[in-house]
């Protein structure tokens, strides 16, 4: 995915063998609310934070709002290689780090699912979900961004016309949206220039 890292811990990388998850998913972005609320924005933390290591694989297969179609899908790349990425961060004020996780497709890294989870007493809830082909979460500085990439008719997966970069901010007991860009690509550069042959020339007078 162009222009993207994941930021924290990446759990899996993933690989070109293998059939993993579907290629793409339905358009849906669910902005779910938080069991208890919390304060509007994240507290602020000095210096890096240690962040206890959740298994996101089980947080997907045990999360009661994911269909059972992408669970079913989710399947390894190579051996027990998900992919699946995972990032550690502070984005609604909880004690204990957010979660971040993004699930791509085996052969082209394609994302096609973010969600985060929110430690709620001894068990992770769902608070936010984007399911869309060709999209990618992460954390900065408190704010969840989420970015979509953008394909106009015809355009390789490696190359798309533009990209959609969302930011989601923590509110009360969910995140709202807090700005948005949209960003064209140039199709002058790489393999997504058109190619230009030049025209033909004038035969030489044989006089």
């Amino acid at each position: 995915m162009a222009g993207l890292v994941a930021v924290g811990l990446s759990v899996a990388a993933c690989s070109t063998g293998g059939t993993g998850s579907r290629d793409e998913g339905a358009a849906r972005v669910d902005e779910t609310a938080a069991a208890a609320p919390s304060p509007s924005s994240p507290a602020a933390t000095s210096g890096p934070q240690s962040a206890e290591r959740v298994d996101p694989i089980a947080l997907l297969k045990d999360d009661p709002k994911i269909g059972e179609r992408l669970k079913d899908d989710l399947k390894p790349c190579v051996a027990d290689a998900y992919p699946v990425d995972a990032s550690y961060g502070n984005l609604t004020g909880s004690a204990a780090p957010d979660v971040v996780v993004n699930v791509m497709t085996c052969g082209d890294a394609v994302g096609i699912g973010t969600y985060v989870y929110r430690k709620q007493s001894d068990r992770y809830e769902n608070v936010f979900m984007a399911e869309d082909a060709a999209v990618y979460g992460t954390i900065d500085r408190g704010d969840l961004i989420v970015t979509k990439q953008v394909y106009a008719k015809g355009d390789p997966v490696a190359y798309p016309s533009g990209e959609d970069v969302i930011t989601y901010r923590w509110s009360g007991n969910k995140f709202t949206q807090h700005d948005w860009v949209h960003n064209d690509y140039s199709r002058a550069v790489g393999d997504g220039a058109a190619a230009v042959e030049p025209a033909p020339s004038e035969p030489a007078d044989a006089n």
